[in-house]
């Protein structure tokens, strides 16, 4: 089953989503794609990095011992189809295809077999990345850096799917989520340990190879088996 949120005539809805249709508990709307929503409202994104082999060999990264990761901000959420503002304090911006588990309940110390149990469903995240700000806070965190959706997928096994990422319709990204050194299930266990889940929080599981960087004007579509597309253009900054 598909959840979104949508802007409706009626004003933001959740429900479910079929062929252009959403279904709440007491209407039904005709949807399109630029309507949709972020689909939730996260407190916080959590990220993981460093946990494709490939990735590690193509930056010369070291292989981690234990999930690595950092946390963007809710600011750096926007949906599908809507432009990935290009940050003015940056001249590298690149881009990289994340699947993304959706916390269903506040949870905390979740064994790794209860994790399908507290997870409501997948997305799909764009880490937009000012990668000559290497050091500094900003590098991942800020306005726009998370684009999210397009909706959640509820009835999806996360091992072991293919994806890929294209930039103006050639594919700069392929790869499979069975390639990871941890996976989904794993990394929301051990997150578990440190931080107390609230429903809607999202936590993405890393790149594959190749991320690569973007223009204004680029498109970007990142495609999960499963799930679905994310799809975002790339503005022009705002010098």
């Amino acid at each position: 089953m598909r959840l979104a949120r949508a802007l409706t005539d009626d004003g933001p809805k959740e429900g479910e989503f079929e062929d252009g249709t959403l279904s709440t508990d007491t209407d039904e709307y005709e949807i399109d794609r630029e309507d949709l929503l972020a689909p939730c409202v996260p407190s916080a994104l959590y990220c993981v990095g460093r946990n494709y082999a490939e990735t590690l060999d193509q930056m010369d990264y070291e292989r981690p011992e234990e999930p690595d990761f950092f946390i963007k901000p809710p600011v750096s959420v926007i949906p599908t189809d809507t432009p990935i503002p290009y940050p003015t304090f940056s001249e590298e911006v690149t881009y990289a295809g994340e699947l993304v588990a959706i916390i269903g309940q506040k949870c905390k110390n979740v064994p790794i077999e209860e994790v399908p149990d507290v997870v409501r469903g997948y997305t799909i995240m764009n880490d937009v990345d000012a990668l000559d700000q290497q050091g500094r806070t900003a590098r991942k965190a800020f306005d726009g850096s998370g684009p999210l959706g397009p909706w959640i997928e509820t009835d999806l096994d996360p091992r072991g799917i293919d994806m890929h990422t294209e930039i103006d319709g050639e594919r700069r990204q392929e790869a499979n989520t069975e390639l990871m050194l941890f996976d989904p299930y794993e990394v929301v266990s051990y997150l578990s340990e440190r931080f107390t889940f609230s429903p809607g929080d999202a936590i993405a599981f890393g790149s594959p190879a190749n991320p690569g960087t973007i223009e204004p004007g680029n498109e970007i579509e990142i495609t999960y088996e499963g799930v679905g597309t994310l799809r975002n253009g790339v503005a022009q900054p705002d010098r």
